[in-house]
């Protein structure tokens, strides 16, 4: 009996110890003097305008184009400033109706010569998705850059798909937080296409409601929905979305600086599947101080990090099942 007893203990302690699972996963996280952009673009045109707003002085520590597709299993192809970007393998959301996939692809090379030693500002670039017309919702370009005049702070993206069963995920700090400190921030952007037509997640954090509205396609061109750009990226250009805000008003952009307590040390983010037929392929946090995603904090003590249910991220709700708006064919 004892010999069974420690076998199963020790069965149980290997199976603690893998890795938790989830889909929407952490890609990359930044500490230091940093900075983040984000921008969304959707259009049936197939071209247009994506931006980044960085300061005179940053370097560019990384720059990812996101491009999001539906109704196919083919690769994009999508120009900036007329060079084509190289994407990674094709991810789908194995959770949710229309055949719903991103791309990414490193396109570091092709905006850092912009904006390096850089005038600062706005920077435009040509963006052309070139293939596959209506079956392209849209693009985001991600850009991180450094500045030394920049506060201490932290910048982590999670990409992929966030599946209809629900996510969690955890922002670990190093020092406890004082959200009363003029300089305390943290903001979180949420990427997602194939929405419209009143189809929402929701969103809590510390166990108190964010939005219960996000989605909708505020990237695209026109106004108008329309296959081929119902797509939603929180840009350096959004407000910050109202608590609990209408559809209308729910930009993608949040701060999360008033669900902070004194004292805390990290914020815990649930996410819940409303219309089940969105696919959310992003989320990018910006918060002051040192923070580890879903993972303990640089030079900070061991936290308990989510398990696999949704060990990465923040958004669930929207993949989904059931073409169930009007434009789904």
């Amino acid at each position: 009996m004892k010999q069974l007893i420690a076998g199963l203990a020790a069965l149980l302690l290997a199976i603690t110890a893998l890795p938790a699972q989830a889909e929407l996963t952490s890609f990359k996280t930044f500490n230091g003097n940093v900075g983040l952009s984000t921008d969304g673009f959707g259009s049936l045109s197939d071209s247009g305008i994506i931006s980044a707003e960085v300061p005179s002085g940053a370097t560019v520590l990384g720059a990812y184009l996101y491009t999001a597709t539906f109704g196919t299993t083919s690769t994009p192809t999508v120009e900036i400033d007329g060079v084509s970007a190289s994407f990674g393998p094709r991810v789908p959301n194995a959770t949710a109706c229309c055949s719903l996939a991103s791309f990414r692809a490193d396109v570091t090379s092709l905006v850092a010569p912009k904006i390096d030693g850089g005038s600062g500002g706005i920077y435009d670039f040509d963006i052309a998705e070139t293939v596959l017309g209506g079956n392209t919702d849209g693009s985001a370009l991600v850009v991180v850059y450094e500045l030394a005049s920049l506060p201490e702070s932290t910048v982590g993206l999670l990409d992929g798909f966030a599946s209809v069963t629900g996510d969690t995920t955890s922002i670990n700090f190093s020092e406890p937080l004082d959200p009363d400190d003029p300089g305390f921030f943290a903001e979180m952007r949420l990427g997602i296409s194939f929405s419209c037509c009143n189809q929402r997640s929701r969103v809590e954090v510390n166990d108190q409601l964010l939005t219960e509205n996000a989605g909708n396609f505020d990237d695209a061109d026109g106004g108008t929905a329309a296959n081929g750009r119902l797509f939603t990226m929180g840009g350096f250009d959004d407000a910050f979305s109202p608590i609990n805000p209408t559809y209308a008003e729910d930009t993608e952009r949040y701060d999360l600086s008033s669900f902070a307590s004194s004292g805390d040390t990290s914020f815990k983010i649930d996410t819940f599947n409303a219309s089940q037929d969105d696919n959310i392929f992003l989320a990018a946090f910006h918060v002051s101080g040192e923070a580890g995603i879903n993972e303990p904090p640089p030079n900070g003590d061991p936290v308990d990090v989510p398990e696999p249910a949704g060990f990465l991220l923040l958004l669930t709700g929207l993949a989904g099942f059931g073409a169930r708006r009007i434009l789904r064919a």
